[in-house]
């Protein structure tokens, strides 16, 4: 009997280890389809930016004055850092791994994802608003919750074909107990009789298209399943034809002390 419990003892450790490395691979491959859903919009943007690296390359030789230059100067400066913070961001999200959580800004991390969208709604004709209130903090693991947001904003736009509004907003809970994250579109909107099953694995309401693609139905199961390993929460609320939004609840921690509560409202 003891020989019995130890074997199955045994076995359970083994498809546990097993269970952990599937969900990580799950997630390297979710990560991959959220960068190959970007790479032409991301590809566009550096080579707008080397273009503007040329170009006033380019002027500051052909003119000798140092007001010119200086202007030169400061517009290669410019384009080099958003090409470096596009580049940073990128790599670490693709390379982050394991299950490190520390407390971090829920803006920080939202704007941090937009700088790796911003391009792709432009491109697809969505106009992004983002409201930023209270400044919420939480325990995460950061590169985790940038893809269950990546995700999220991805599926938007694709509900949005013809173009339309993304709307996201950071703040905390009514009763201060959680940061929330709301991710808003004005697409297609998901029927009432579906939204019941949208996490469950497979299950997808995105048609094949014309090459033969769908969704694979795994990236909502995967969001449910990142925030609710960080004791967090998440809901859908949507009509169809006025579109959904994606609540985002996380337990809040208190703040470094160098931070301060702020009130932010802006557009991308």
């Amino acid at each position: 009997m003891t020989q019995d419990l130890h074997t199955l003892e045994t076995e359970l450790a083994r498809l546990k280890e097993e269970n952990a490395e599937l969900k990580e691979q799950l997630m390297q491959a979710q990560k991959l389809s959220s960068v190959g859903a970007l790479a032409s919009s991301i590809t566009h943007e550096f080579n707008n930016i080397l273009m503007t690296v040329i170009n006033y390359a380019k002027m500051g030789l052909r003119h000798k004055d140092e007001a010119t230059r200086e202007k030169a100067f400061d517009k290669i400066l410019t384009a080099g850092q958003r090409a470096a913070k596009i580049t940073t961001s990128m790599l670490s999200y693709a390379r982050a791994k394991g299950d490190r959580r520390e407390p971090a800004s829920l803006t920080q991390l939202v704007q941090d994802v937009l700088v790796l969208v911003e391009k792709d709604l432009q491109k697809h004709r969505v106009r992004c608003q983002t409201q930023f209130h209270d400044e919420p903090w939480s325990a995460v693991n950061a590169c985790q919750v940038q893809q269950v947001l990546l995700n999220l904003i991805i599926n938007a736009r694709q509900a949005m074909p013809s173009g339309g509004v993304l709307s996201i907003v950071v703040q905390n809970s009514s009763n201060d107990e959680f940061g929330e994250i709301t991710v808003r579109d004005t697409g297609v909107g998901i029927p009432a009789d579906k939204l019941p099953q949208i996490f469950a694995p497979f299950f997808t309401t995105k048609e094949v298209d014309d090459q033969g693609q769908g969704g694979t139905g795994l990236g909502l199961a995967l969001c449910k399943d990142v925030i609710e390993s960080h004791h967090g929460r998440i809901r859908v609320e949507s009509v169809v034809g006025k579109g959904t939004a994606f609540i985002l609840r996380f337990p809040l921690v208190p703040a470094p002390r160098m931070t301060t509560s702020s009130h932010v409202k802006t557009a991308c």
